[in-house]
């Protein structure tokens, strides 16, 4: 399947159909709680729009919240975001060159990242890396938005549980890869380690440790 100009399989278009979808539903759970915190309209639009890393952004605004200090929470965030870091060596290719690759930098996440490096071919890298990034980046701040005028009729949207759809959604995509073994071992690998630093690490840090799990990737026939 075309999508104009984007070389992309039918199956990634609904996949990373369904991701926005979910990152929007999460997005009125962060606006609807940062709403019930007190804080204006423009403190999580402006972050959803120039930080666009929603981990961060839930970190910033419960240590300020909590009494902490922007500073602190500010701190706080680029060390979740560390990850970006080495996320960038692997798109390299993606991102394009001159003005826009900064706009490519900028619509850097988790999910771009991963439907970017999944493809087979590079045309395919970045038509999904651009179509999953601008996705979120065009939802993300609507869905902050209205979660926030959310919030001040439902101040507590956890308890209808929205935060549970994020990855939820994300299972049911990667279920089919885990009958692979070669798969299935390192995410069980990784999957253990995230949930065991999980108490002890900010938010989104156990991401990091779960590329750990990767140590357990074998390339040998005998392991499919």
């Amino acid at each position: 399947m075309r999508l104009g100009a984007v070389p992309l399989d039918r199956g990634v278009i609904k996949a990373i159909g369904l991701v926005c979808l979910a990152d929007g539903i999460v997005g009125l759970s962060y606006g609807s709680l940062a709403a019930a915190e007190g804080f204006p309209l423009w403190v999580p639009l402006m972050l959803s729009t120039l930080v666009l890393a929603g981990a961060s952004e839930f970190l910033f605004i419960g240590i300020v919240a909590g009494g902490g200090s922007p500073v602190t929470a500010a701190a706080a965030g680029l060390l979740v975001n560390a990850r970006h870091l080495p996320f960038g060596i692997a798109v390299k290719d993606l991102v394009g060159q001159g003005g826009r690759s900064l706009l490519g930098c900028h619509i850097m996440n988790d999910e771009s990242v991963v439907f970017g490096i999944s493809q087979a071919q590079l045309a395919q890298r970045r038509a999904a890396y651009w179509v999953c990034g601008l996705g979120i980046f065009a939802i993300w701040p609507l869905s902050v938005i209205s979660g926030a005028f959310i919030g001040r009729f439902i101040p507590d949207v956890s308890v209808i549980g929205l935060d549970a759809v994020f990855p939820a959604i994300l299972i049911a995509l990667i279920f089919p890869a885990l009958r692979q073994r070669r798969t299935r071992l390192p995410a069980m690998i990784g999957t253990a380690l995230s949930v065991c630093v999980t108490p002890f690490v900010p938010a989104g840090m156990p991401v990091l440790f779960s590329l750990l799990g990767l140590l357990g990737w074998r390339e040998r026939k005998d392991a499919q």
